[in-house]
């Protein structure tokens, strides 16, 4: 029988998704800079952040699917929400559960995301009023 214990994604693919996924949301906001500086490189650059999207956000479906399916599985929240006691592999899965969200490094994603957003902002601004 194959082993269906629930195992959590090397840290070079995690890391390696949020390296992908900057990248594409970084070129989704420069686009406003480059139609200022580079037209020219607005369309490989929209490309670019658009497979690069493609990317991150299919990692991102394949992990909250491995979530759902390891709470479904499991039946961990009717058991949680009953009080009923957990066992060996209830307590597996829940580990997996919280180790695969406490090493996401989605909140890196969060910040960095929203001050290239402010920045963005600023430069565009910037070329527009000040340029």
């Amino acid at each position: 029988m194959a082993d269906t214990t629930p195992k959590l994604i090397p840290a070079y693919i995690r890391y390696g998704a949020l390296l992908t996924g900057l990248a594409a949301s970084l070129g989704f906001r420069a686009l406003v800079v480059l139609e200022h500086l580079e037209p020219a490189w607005m369309r490989p650059v929209w490309y670019m952040a658009v497979i690069g999207n493609f990317f991150f956000f299919y990692y991102r479906f394949r992990i909250t699917g491995r979530r759902k399916r390891t709470i479904h599985e499991n039946e961990l929240a009717r058991k949680i929400s009953d009080g009923e006691p957990l066992n060996d592999d209830d307590r597996i899965a829940l580990s997996y559960l919280l180790d695969s969200i406490r090493k996401s490094p989605e909140n890196i994603n969060y910040i960095i995301i929203s001050l290239f957003s402010l920045l963005a902002i600023a430069g565009d601004l910037a070329f527009t009023y000040l340029g």
